[in-house]
């Protein structure tokens, strides 16, 4: 087999052991809510969540991934080895954070990695005063803008879902509620999975259009439009690692999500996914890689407020966010180291 199509493919293997990694480590925010209200085991609130994760292939389509592709890093200074990197560095802190039960963001973790190691690149290859030349800062302006609307849009609108439930069923009996909301978290459960697997699929959709585009698989109006003969290859290839890695699902995360921030019942459940899925949809189709983990925190705060302040424990809340503002450079950091240390075993790198 000819070494370059030998490195694509070991280069999209990785990527999709991110997507699968991807799925495991944010499966909590598919399943966290309906778990901890009851209204599904574990076992079958994963299976529901990795099949409407597979089932967005057919309905978000490809415009998160145009944007991490070719969006946010000049194509100039990426080759494989930048993204064997790039994923390496997001893998590594997935784990990390996957270790110690936070619930940070699979995708900033990747743009970061993806970042950090073609910075390197430029820095070996070009000089350090080209390093920051690799950014395309319009893709990067959207990005970080919506590490902070992202989970403000989840919060605010999961506060005005709970605030209008509240005054439409104020005369309900609350056993009645709690009947209605608990079969009505199935339907915001699931459409909550499809704006995960919409999202965060695309997302190593575009790493891997770009390792083919690099590997010269790819032409360049291919990347611009439909991916030409790759284009649902890529797709299908890319939702079902996410959806395996949801069904196998991280637990650990599971419980910060669905008991360590407030405690939810149906109703809340409801709320909190329904405002999630409404943000990814909204972005997902926008062309905006947000972060999942934060739009579902953001949520879920969101409604836990609606009671009272105290009802959220900030101090949970807190440490999510100190891991939300390290992911990028963090993951940035052990990419770039990655690629120097591929650079100095194999000098092509």
């Amino acid at each position: 087999m000819n070494k370059d199509v030998l490195l694509v493919l070991i280069t999209i293997l990785v990527a999709l052991v991110f997507d699968f990694l991807n799925g495991f480590h944010d499966s909590a925010n598919s399943i966290a809510t309906v778990v901890s209200t009851r209204v599904l085991s574990p076992k079958l609130a994963v299976l529901w969540a990795a099949t409407f994760n597979f089932l967005a292939a057919f309905f978000l389509g490809t415009a998160v991934a145009k944007t991490i592709g070719g969006g946010m890093i000049s194509l100039e200074h990426v080759d494989q080895y930048v993204v064997m990197a790039g994923l390496f560095g997001a893998i590594v802190w997935d784990l990390l954070t996957w270790l110690w039960g936070l619930p940070t963001s699979s995708s900033h973790a990747l743009i970061g990695g993806y970042a950090g190691a073609a910075m390197m690149h430029a820095a070996i290859h070009t000089g350090t005063a080209s390093i920051f030349s690799v950014i395309i800062p319009s893709g990067w302006y959207k990005t970080l803008i919506f590490i902070v609307v992202a989970p403000v849009m989840g919060m605010v609108l999961g506060l005005s879902f709970m605030i209008a439930a509240h005054w439409i069923l104020q005369n309900k009996p609350p056993q009645l509620v709690d009947k209605w909301f608990r079969k009505l978290q199935l339907l915001s459960a699931a459409a909550y999975s499809l704006g995960h697997g919409g999202n965060d699929a695309q997302k190593t959709m575009g790493i891997v259009a770009g390792a083919l585009y690099t590997a010269g698989f790819m032409t360049k109006s291919d990347m611009l439009s439909n991916w030409g003969r790759f284009r649902w290859p890529i797709i299908l290839a890319a939702h079902a690692a996410i959806a395996a890695g949801t069904y196998f699902g991280g637990w650990r995360i599971v419980r910060t999500m669905g008991q360590r921030i407030t405690k939810l019942k149906p109703l809340g459940g409801f709320c909190a996914e329904s405002a999630g899925a409404i943000t990814l949809f909204g972005t997902a189709l926008a062309g905006i890689p947000v972060s999942t983990t934060h739009t579902i925190t953001g949520a879920i705060v969101g409604v836990g407020s609606i009671h009272r302040l105290s009802a959220v424990r900030w101090g949970v809340a807190g440490r999510i966010v100190w891991a939300w503002i390290l992911t990028i450079p963090a993951s940035a950091v052990v990419a770039a180291a990655t690629f120097l240390l591929i650079h100095l075993i194999h000098p092509q790198g």
